[in-house]
């Protein structure tokens, strides 16, 4: 695939992924549903509220809303939008656009899902990533998902360097409850990911 040139932004910015969803340079999208979330979904005992932020072009809400859960998807660059409703159909009612940090009336929910959100954004909001997520999940409620290490400083994807590090993130609101490799990543994040499961204290 011939990599576009792309101006230097700042990836917080939604102008970065506007470019990259407007020129459909989107090598972080698998183009389907992974194998854990499957998983997740049917162990779940029934549908739950969950939240997807970063929502992309929005195939894991779309797999959210065909298993009946009330999924709310968000993103702030439209470009990402506009993906997200031609393949959502008839549930383009469930994205919006969005800020992650910004209030939700919805909120909070029983699930956060986690997929190549925090390592796009730049590790300086990490702490207010961890933070909001806490308050996003209600207490019993989970955060689930996919989550990138490896030894790099540069991105996105931005990684984790350890498992300590997203744990000293994520303590002490949550606790881990699953930690897993992934079978079926995409090339940039094959054998650098790791399902997870984080319950809410």
């Amino acid at each position: 695939m011939d990599i576009p040139s792309f101006p230097k932004l700042d990836p917080a910015g939604a102008k970065f992924w506007d470019l990259r969803y407007g020129e459909r340079f989107t090598p972080w999208d698998a183009g389907r549903v992974p194998r854990q979330l499957h998983a997740f979904v049917a162990a779940a005992g029934g549908p739950r509220s969950v939240l997807v932020p970063g929502c992309g072009s929005a195939r894991d809400v779309c797999f959210f809303a065909e298993s009946r859960w009330d999924v709310l998807g968000i993103d702030f660059s439209h470009e990402a939008l506009a993906a997200a409703r031609a393949v959502l159909g008839p549930h383009g009612a469930r994205v919006r656009h969005g800020d992650f940090f910004a209030a939700l009336p919805e909120a909070p929910f029983a699930v956060v899902y986690e997929r190549a959100f925090l390592c796009a954004l730049p590790r300086g909001l990490w702490g207010g990533w961890a933070l909001r997520v806490a308050e996003l999940v209600q207490p019993g409620g989970v955060l689930a998902g996919y989550f990138y290490f490896d030894a790099g400083e540069r991105g996105p994807p931005f990684p984790l360097h350890t498992p300590a590090e997203l744990e000293q993130l994520l303590a002490p609101a949550f606790e881990r409850l699953e930690d897993a490799p992934v079978p079926d990543s995409i090339d940039v994040f094959k054998g650098k990911e790791r399902w997870q499961v984080w319950r809410r204290a």
